[in-house]
Formats: C-alpha cells, sequence, structure tokens
C-alpha cells in the first residue's frame, strides 16, 4: 500500500484514479477519497519516479468536489467526480472524469501549477 486516508474528506477509503503522469519531478497521481456522506473528491500526490511506493508529497484538501449539476445528481449515485483518465498536452492536462454516474465531463489546469501547489501543500 502506498497511502492510506489521512484527512477527513477522504473518510476512510482513498483510491488511485487517473493512471500516474510522468513528471520532471514526480509521478503525479490524481487519487479519490469518500467521506461519511459517500461524497467523492479528488486529491493529488507525487511519487517518486524510482521507486513509485514513495510519497514525495500529497495534497492535505481536495483539489476537485462535487459543484455542478450533473456531478451532485445522478442516476445511481449523486455527489460523485472520479477522473478516469488523463492526457497532457502542450502543458495542459486534460483530466476527463465520471459524474455522479451518468455523465462524462472535462477539467483542465497547467501541469506545473498543479505540480507546484501539490509540492507547496505537502500532506502525510
Amino acid at each position: 500500500m502506498v497511502a492510506g486516508p489521512a484527512y477527513s474528506w477522504e473518510g476512510s477509503r482513498i483510491g488511485a484514479a487517473a493512471p500516474p503522469v510522468r513528471t520532471e519531478r514526480g509521478w503525479l497521481l490524481l487519487y479519490h477519497g469518500v467521506d461519511e456522506h459517500a461524497v467523492y473528491r479528488v486529491g493529488a500526490m507525487l511519487l517518486d519516479l524510482a521507486d513509485p511506493s514513495k510519497v514525495i508529497a500529497r495534497t492535505r484538501r481536495f483539489i476537485m468536489e462535487p459543484e455542478e449539476y450533473y456531478e451532485r445528481v445522478g442516476l445511481v449515485i449523486p455527489n460523485v467526480i472520479f477522473p478516469a483518465g488523463s492526457v497532457v498536452t502542450d502543458g495542459l492536462l486534460r483530466i476527463y472524469y465520471g459524474c455522479a454516474d451518468t455523465a462524462i465531463a472535462l477539467a483542465t489546469v497547467r501541469l506545473d501549477e498543479l505540480v507546484d501547489h501539490v509540492l507547496a501543500e505537502p500532506g502525510v
């Protein structure tokens, strides 16, 4: 096991979401946490390039949470955002994520900004 839940927004379980993205500063891993109200949120961590079992840094706070109607209201499970894949193009990380088991959406962020954010907020 690489990491376990450490913050209240993660509840009693966390899990890898989209496959890790290689950066100059480590493997960027998006992961989900599920709190006691069954709300799925997204965090990020950096893993060592040579030994991905070592966590370099991890966000203490989530970086995404259900906000839009299609993320909060679903056919089966409400309040879910769950990254399933990501692509880097021209320095932009495109995060494809499922929404409340009903829709698929796209979020974007500059890869270097997200990595800097993870490193600036090093959690457990």
